[in-house]
């Protein structure tokens, strides 16, 4: 049995610029560094690899994402531009607060949505894919069922 899910992997071109997107989305840099040589190789299947990393926290401190730029062996593959229903791991769905603040503060940073906006789910959450830089494409969701939900009884006296 799994006792966690430790991270998602999300390979980059501009990493600085992918720090900042999730940095102002609202998790935190837990740590920058180079992972090198033969040993990285035979986990990941390239060989002998160069990858720089940043390894984004959760403000929860349960969930993390590492962002990887490859410098040895050169990146093979482009899924940026995949829609989300290709084969694969395509998107993270996170939980927000405030949806509409959280679009605003990201569109410097890139943001685009997906479709014509925001959707509502039944009583429950606000919805929306949006991509950031260099494509990437995650998921925001507001929980609004709290909203609607009744304001715990005061005990009688």
């Amino acid at each position: 049995m799994i006792t966690r899910m430790d991270n998602i992997g999300i390979v980059v071109e501009d990493l600085v610029g992918a720090v900042e997107f999730f940095r102002e989305l609202g998790l935190e840099l837990e740590g920058r560094g180079l992972v090198e040589g033969e040993w990285a190789g035979r986990v990941t299947g390239l060989g002998d690899q160069r990858v720089e990393i940043a390894m984004m926290r959760t403000p929860d401190g349960h969930g993390r994402i590492e962002l990887s730029r490859f410098i040895e062996p050169a990146v093979v593959t482009d899924h940026r531009a995949a829609p989300v229903n290709a084969l694969g791991y395509l998107r993270v769905m996170f939980a927000v607060d405030d949806l509409a603040d959280t679009l605003e503060r990201l569109r410097p940073h890139g943001l685009e949505l997906v479709s014509d906006g925001v959707v509502r789910f039944e009583d429950a959450y606000l919805l929306c894919y949006v991509r950031g830089p260099e494509g990437i494409l995650i998921g925001l969701a507001q929980d609004i069922g709290a909203e609607r939900a009744d304001p715990p009884a005061t005990p009688a006296e």
